[in-house]
């Protein structure tokens, strides 16, 4: 150890990212021995693999050789052909693989190793401790050379830093490529899935038409839900929030930069109860109506439904954000209301708004494909749509400050009301009436067709529901005479933010 720190040419900072600290005598976590009882209960039971193959990988062995032969153990059962001490002996010298493995001599020696496969799970698990616990020394040790260089961003150094974390709790270090075989494999498995669930291969957003054209929201997907303020974007999103998390029991995550949570709370407790967000928001309630406000809310308080209400959230705020939420509660679908208010933080370096916009876009889908969630971010339209004569139907050229907006989403939709515009007919061949309703417009859809969707608007209550479900008798009177245009006009304050 003396002559260590005495020679001269010895630099601390040139050994900060070795997994080995020579000054004190540091080893890597590891357990070689249990390796090779592994190994060994590998060679002599055929069906041990079964209990492992999910737990193990070769990266989590310590030594060089035993990646070795573990990698020609997994291609052995991959090709569904017997395993033992001589076909992957074979196996390693196709491969030009036996010396580094130690030869047929070290293979002999590890089925001599255990008598039997028992334990196995449990030394495996203990083997992929050890392996954690190397990668949390080597990203660690990467972090401090980082931290201790005057040019690195220190935001960008924490965003990397919780990205490193990130993967070696999900499991997903080092994952560089994947066979077309191992992906064909995963494709047919979710045919077969999607067939089992009728056809909805994503989380269903609880609006029948939609998840049949869309086949629920695809995870990585990043969808934008684009239009004019008082079209009732807000309100569609609850709506889709509420169905995913109570009826579907998915995990929501919403992060609103413009309303409170318990503004939004609000607005759930209204669409859930039947009761007008004006009846809560002035507490006017008969007894009946505050036994139905009890009543209804037990499914809504128990939902898996996460309000973040950061105003000015930054992209590496969100990312972070995200990563704990998907991590600690299994979020599976991501709501951003709305885009236009996030800021880029560090990573624009001065730019102007319309690169800035680019920046969260990307990032959006950077997100998604991270975190394997769909990320639905709503967006402002311009005012091009209001000064534009006909049905002010909105057009993807609508996009507000980046065509980046467009290029970076797998789907952009918009959400078109006429009677905002004092309309009272669709402009169909059939004129038929517009009252109450809306339309999703599908205008981008990188994976399928491209439709319209008409859903039904109960406006007192800010709330989206299939058209369908309002075609019983005596239904339509009730919603009519609660959504007529006097009704609606005297409340424009109320929804301006939808």
């Amino acid at each position: 150890m003396a002559k260590v720190q005495n020679n001269p040419s010895f630099s601390p900072a040139r050994t900060t990212t070795q997994i080995v600290d020579m000054e004190h005598g540091r080893v890597p976590p590891q357990a070689v021995d249990l390796e090779e009882a592994v190994l060994g209960a590998l060679l002599i039971d055929k069906n041990a693999l079964n209990e492992v193959i999910d737990i193990i990988s070769p990266d989590a062995f310590y030594k060089e050789s035993h990646q070795e032969i573990f990698r020609s153990i997994k291609a052995l059962f991959g090709d569904s052909k017997p395993i033992d001490m001589l076909t992957v002996a074979n196996h390693l010298k196709e491969e030009a693989k036996l010396e580094i493995a130690g030869g047929d001599y070290y293979l002999a020696q590890l089925t001599q190793r255990v008598s039997s496969s028992a334990h196995i799970e449990f030394h495996s698990r203990i083997i992929v401790q050890k392996y954690i616990q190397r990668e949390l020394v080597r990203v660690a040790s990467e972090i401090i050379r980082d931290a201790f260089d005057d040019t690195t961003d220190v935001l960008e150094l924490l965003d990397k830093a919780e990205a490193r974390l990130f993967e070696i709790t999900e499991g997903n270090i080092k994952k560089n490529y994947d066979s077309a075989e191992s992906l064909i494999q995963q494709a047919l498995q979710n045919i077969e899935d999607i067939s089992r669930k009728q056809g909805l291969s994503g989380v269903p957003s609880g609006f029948t038409q939609i998840d049949k054209l869309t086949s629920g929201w695809q995870k990585s997907d990043l969808v934008i839900l684009a239009a004019r303020p008082g079209m009732g974007k807000t309100a569609f999103v609850l709506s889709m929030a509420r169905n995913m998390a109570i009826d579907h029991q998915t995990p929501v995550a919403v992060f609103s930069l413009e309303m409170s949570s318990v503004q939004l709370i609000t607005r759930l407790i209204s669409s859930e109860t039947g009761l007008s967000s004006e009846k809560l928001r002035k507490g006017s309630l008969e007894d009946f109506e505050w036994q139905q406000l009890h009543a209804k809310i037990k499914n809504l308080e128990k939902a898996p439904l996460f309000i973040d209400d950061t105003p000015a959230l930054s992209i590496f705020d969100l990312r972070a954000k995200c990563r704990r939420l998907v991590s600690q509660h299994n979020v599976g679908v991501i709501i951003i209301d709305y885009l236009q208010l996030m800021t880029a933080g560090s990573d624009t370096k001065g730019g102007n708004r319309e690169q800035e916009i680019s920046t969260i876009s990307r990032s959006l889908k950077s997100i998604a494909k991270e975190l394997n969630v769909p990320v639905i971010a709503l967006s402002q339209l311009s005012r091009a749509v209001e000064t534009r004569g006909g049905s002010k139907r909105p057009l993807l050229s609508d996009l507000r400050e980046s065509g980046a907006i467009e290029q970076d989403a797998d789907i952009v939709s918009f959400i078109y009301r006429p009677e905002y515009y004092g309309l009272t007919e669709w402009d169909d061949e059939e004129h038929t009436p517009c009252d109450g309703q809306a339309e999703f417009i599908l205008a981008k859809h990188r994976n399928g067709a491209l439709d319209e969707v008409r859903l039904k608007f109960v406006g007192h209550l800010a709330k989206f529901t299939n058209l369908e479900e309002f075609s019983f008798a005596g239904g339509g009177d009730f919603l009519q005479s609660s959504m007529n245009n006097d009704d609606f006009n005297n409340n424009d304050d109320e929804f301006e933010h939808f």
